[in-house]
């Protein structure tokens, strides 16, 4: 509809005004109304069609790369970082959004005015067209030139922007720490450095993209002089006429603002490039896990299965040094394992090689005589009940903070928290088991906290409950009255517990020392007492026995 406009305006001016007709120079502008109508209706038609698949499109982008970061490994985790995965599932995402709107909206109607607008201005004078038509290519070279290089520097920003989003995340989520220690300005200084940096990476790219326009204008420009300088030569040698020249100028704004646009796009597509580039390399990401089938894990027959089984596991984060070296112990189903060490000694890293977070270098990790490789992910993480350490609360009730999302009765959320000791607390709350937790539980007190953790891991009657380190905020009687509670009513649930008490894996059927992921000390209490030295002083210095 705006290609017909400058044409019937040349119609009107070399044809129908000379004829002197009122009538026919109001049909023709009756005309010339319709199309402008036309062309408004169909613009916002098309804009809203763009809109709404520019929004479906992101959406399901977002739920599959959402999907995905759900899926990955703790070794993949590792290597794109949180920070990293957060700004891809929203900056990203943003940039892909944008792109999307915008290539319907002037990646649809640019070429059309463009290759429209030639076509046309060849019926009209073709002599003009060929000065138009050599423009082109110098604004192509233009384009690509500059692309080129912008869409390194916009995977480079967002490199910068990720440490951004991290320094952020950590501030935040440590604000407390930094204001007791009066470390505001020794972080100010570290986010102004990071910002600064993310500013510098966007200039650059913004002052090589601002290259584009003045150079198209310019352009456009010398071949606007050129196409009127050789339109007025032919009219006074009467090979074209007014009319003509006129619709050419118009078709040549037409054309202009087209190169504009489409100029515009090149920006946009170098962020977006960037963008799904990186939000690519998430999706098509391998699978770190795969399960091997029966006879490749040497499973063993029934009458021989443990509940857990280590065998000479050696594992290594970095693969450089390990973090575990050696490791060999089994649990009959009821058992409790303890496991204790100083900081870094590898405790946590039995738990990740046991739920298959990572997978051991070198021995065999086996559950009731599977090999864990041989067992899907999701069935085997069904196995666990588990409270990490510095486990997570979410910004919801008590009660769908225990269920998270599992079908749990009402009533097992209830036995749940009597027996994590955490039933006379959640009654005394205002709404009881419907009360609203704050983000990471901040309304809450650090005992309490866990033992909403531990209801959590309990809920469901796990085959296997794990427990890092989650009596650490419990007095002594509470953490006594919870391991009674898991004694009376979870006596067929294997247990592992990691603890920096004593007090707390005494009574364990199994205790496990750990000394820079070397195995001390196996024993029962009374055996390490006289066998292994650490544990003796460990015992010695909390218990004074």
């Amino acid at each position: 509809m705006d290609l017909c406009l400058p044409w019937i305006l040349a119609y009107m001016i070399d044809s129908v005004i000379p004829k002197e007709s009122k009538t026919m120079i109001f049909y023709w502008g009756i005309i010339m109304l319709i199309c402008s109508t036309f062309a408004l209706t169909f613009n916002i038609i098309a804009n809203r069609m763009a809109s709404k698949v520019a929004r479906n499109t992101t959406e399901r982008i977002r739920h599959d790369l959402f999907e995905k970061i759900m899926y990955l490994s703790n070794k993949q985790t590792d290597f794109f970082t949180k920070p990293s995965l957060i700004s891809r599932l929203t900056s990203d995402t943003y940039y892909i959004h944008q792109m999307l709107g915008r290539m319907q909206r002037l990646g649809v109607r640019a070429p059309i005015l463009l290759i429209g607008g030639i076509f046309i201005t060849l019926t009209l004078d073709p002599v003009l067209t060929l000065v138009l038509v050599l423009v082109l290519p110098f604004l192509v070279l233009i384009i690509t030139k500059i692309s080129r290089r912008s869409i390194p520097m916009y995977a480079k920003l967002q490199e910068s922007t990720d440490q951004f989003v991290r320094l952020v995340r950590e501030d935040i989520a440590g604000i407390r720490v930094i204001k007791a220690l009066s470390k505001i300005g020794y972080e100010q200084k570290k986010f102004d450095a990071i910002n600064k940096e993310v500013v510098e990476r966007e200039k650059k790219a913004g002052m090589t993209m601002a290259v584009v326009d003045p150079l198209m204008h310019l352009l456009m420009n010398v071949g606007l002089i050129i196409v009127i300088v050789v339109g007025a030569y032919r009219v006074n040698q009467g090979q074209s006429e007014v009319g003509k020249i006129l619709a050419f100028m118009t078709y040549f704004t037409v054309i202009l603002n087209a190169m504009m646009s489409i100029s515009k796009m090149f920006v946009i597509l170098s962020k977006s490039f960037a963008s799904a580039n990186r939000i690519n390399a998430i999706l098509d990401s391998k699978e770190d896990f795969t399960i091997i089938t029966e006879e490749q894990a040497e499973n063993k027959p029934e009458q021989d299965m443990d509940a857990i089984s280590f065998e000479h596991v050696s594992f290594s984060y970095n693969g450089a040094e390990n973090n575990l070296t050696d490791i060999s112990f089994s649990l009959k189903k009821g058992e409790t394992l303890g496991i204790i060490g100083e900081t870094g000694s590898g405790k946590t890293t039995i738990i990740h090689l046991l739920m298959r977070f990572y997978d051991t270098q070198k021995g065999k990790i086996s559950i009731h005589g599977k090999d864990i490789k041989s067992i899907p992910l999701k069935e085997l993480r069904s196995l666990f009940g588990v409270v990490f350490q510095n486990d997570a609360l979410f910004e919801d009730t008590i009660t769908e903070n225990i269920r998270l999302g599992r079908p749990l009765s009402e009533e097992e959320v209830e036995n749940a928290v009597s027996y994590a000791q955490a039933k006379e607390f959640v009654e005394q709350k205002e709404g009881g088991y419907l009360e609203h937790l704050n983000i990471k539980g901040a309304n809450l007190s650090g005992g309490q906290k866990q033992r909403i953790l531990i209801a959590r891991a309990l809920a469901a009657h796990p085959d296997i409950l794990i427990l890092d380190d989650s009596s650490s905020a419990l007095d002594y009687k509470t953490d006594a009255s919870l391991r009674k509670e898991l004694k009376d009513h979870f006596k067929d649930t294997t247990t592992l517990i990691i603890a920096q008490r004593i007090s707390s894996i005494m009574q364990a059927d199994h205790i496990l020392v750990l000394e820079d992921g070397n195995c001390i000390g196996y024993g029962t209490h009374e055996e390490l007492m006289n066998t292994c030295s650490i544990y003796k002083e460990i015992s010695q210095s909390q218990m004074g026995v």
